[in-house]
C-alpha cells in the first residue's frame, strides 16, 4: 500500500494586473507552479524528486503538506484525501507528516536552546506527556541524529552549532514526533561537501522503521546514489520518472539526458560532452504549445510542437515501471 498518492496535482499563482491592467481589462494571468503531476511513494522508499530552479519541485512538496492550496488535484496519505479536509482534521495528520527546510541557518530560531527546538513540536501537539518523558524523547531523537552524547548540545544555541550540526537538529526537530512522511527539501544544498553525505546516510537509515522521504535535490548524482526512485521535473510536470539505477543508466528523455551530461564521473578518465542547453525555461506564465520542453530540446521535431506526450513506458526501457513523455522515446 503506497503511504502518499498524488494524481493530476495543479498549483497555479494567480499575477497581479496591476492598476492599468485592471482598468484595460487585461484578462488574468496565472503562473502554472504545478500542472497535472501524479506519483505515488511507499513506507520505507526514498523519492527524489529532480529538476532545475523554478520548475515547481518546492510548489509540490509544500502542497503535498497543504503550507500551499492545490487548485486541482487528489493527495492521499494513507488513504485520506487529505486537500478535503479542513484545517481542524488536517491538525492530527500534521504530526505523520514533517518538513525539513533547505536553510539550517534559517529554519532554527536562534532565540531557542536546542533542547528548546526539538520540544516546541511536541508542545504545539500537545504530545510527550510529561515533562520528563519530553525530555527523554528529545534526548533520544538528538542520539538517533547521531549528536551524541546529547547533554553536550542540549543547552547550545544554533549560532554555537556547525551547519551540519544545525540541520541535525532541523531533523530532530522534524522526527521528534515519530512521522510517517518526511519531505526534505534541498537539505544539504546549504551545507558543506564534507558534511553532505553524513546528513544523506542519516536520511538513509530513517527509512529502516517505514518511513517515507520524498527528497527533493538538483543534484542528479545525489539522487542516484540515495533514492530508490527518480522523478525528473520540468516547467511543473514530471518528464521522466522510474527506478533510480534505470533513469541514470538508461535515461529516455532529452532533458534527463543533459542533466546526467554535466554530472562529474567517478574514473576521470571517463569522458562526456556536456548537453548545453539552448536558451533558458520558458515563461511559467506562457506555456508553450505541445511538448513544453521542444523549445530547447536538440532532438526537436515539428510534431513535438504541437504533441504534447503523456508519461508512457519507452521502447528502450528495460524496467515495468520506467516512464518518460517524450513522443521520440
Amino acid at each position: 500500500m503506497s503511504l502518499i498518492e498524488v494524481e493530476n496535482l495543479v498549483v497555479r499563482y494567480p499575477v497581479a494586473r496591476g492598476i492599468v491592467g485592471t482598468l484595460a481589462r487585461r484578462p488574468r494571468r496565472t503562473v502554472h507552479a504545478v500542472d497535472g503531476v501524479s506519483f505515488s511513494l511507499r513506507p520505507g522508499e526514498i523519492l527524489a524528486l529532480v529538476g532545475e530552479s523554478g520548475c515547481g519541485k518546492t510548489t509540490t512538496a509544500q502542497t503535498l503538506l497543504r503550507l500551499v492550496e492545490p487548485e486541482a488535484g487528489s493527495i492521499r496519505f494513507e488513504g485520506r484525501d487529505v486537500t478535503q479536509l479542513s484545517v481542524r482534521e488536517l491538525r492530527p495528520l500534521r504530526r505523520r507528516m514533517q518538513l525539513i527546510y533547505q536553510d539550517p541557518y534559517e529554519s532554527l530560531d536562534p532565540r531557542l536552546r536546542v533542547r528548546q527546538t526539538v520540544e516546541e513540536p511536541l508542545l504545539v501537539h500537545r504530545a510527550g506527556g510529561s515533562r520528563e518523558e519530553r525530555a527523554r524523547r528529545v534526548r533520544e531523537t538528538l542520539e538517533r541524529v547521531e549528536l551524541v552524547p546529547a547533554e553536550l548540545f542540549l543547552d547550545r544555541f544554533p549560532h554555537e552549532l556547525s551547519g551540519g550540526q544545525r540541520q541535525r537538529v532541523a531533523i530532530a526537530a522534524s522526527l521528534v514526533l515519530e512521522p510517517r512522511l518526511l519531505v526534505a527539501d534541498e537539505p544539504v544544498s546549504m551545507l558543506d561537501v564534507s558534511v553532505r553525505a553524513g546528513i544523506l546516510r542519516l536520511l538513509d537509515g530513517l527509512r529502516d522503521g517505514g518511513l517515507g522521504i520524498l527528497m527533493i535535490t538538483h543534484d542528479l548524482s545525489t539522487a542516484a546514489r540515495f533514492s530508490d526512485r527518480i522523478a525528473v521535473m520540468y516547467l511543473g510536470r514530471i518528464v521522466e520518472e522510474g527506478p533510480a539505477s534505470e533513469v541514470v543508466r538508461n535515461p529516455q528523455h532529452p532533458y534527463t539526458r543533459a542533466l546526467l551530461s554535466v554530472v562529474p564521473k567517478r574514473d576521470p578518465r571517463e569522458r562526456m560532452r556536456p548537453q548545453i542547453l539552448r536558451g533558458e525555461p520558458p515563461d511559467a506564465v506562457r506555456i508553450p504549445p505541445g511538448c513544453r520542453f521542444h523549445p530547447r530540446c536538440p532532438l526537436a521535431i515539428d510534431a513535438c510542437r504541437a504533441q504534447d506526450p503523456p508519461l508512457e513506458r519507452p521502447a528502450a526501457a528495460t524496467n515495468g515501471s520506467h516512464v518518460a513523455a517524450c513522443i521520440l522515446a
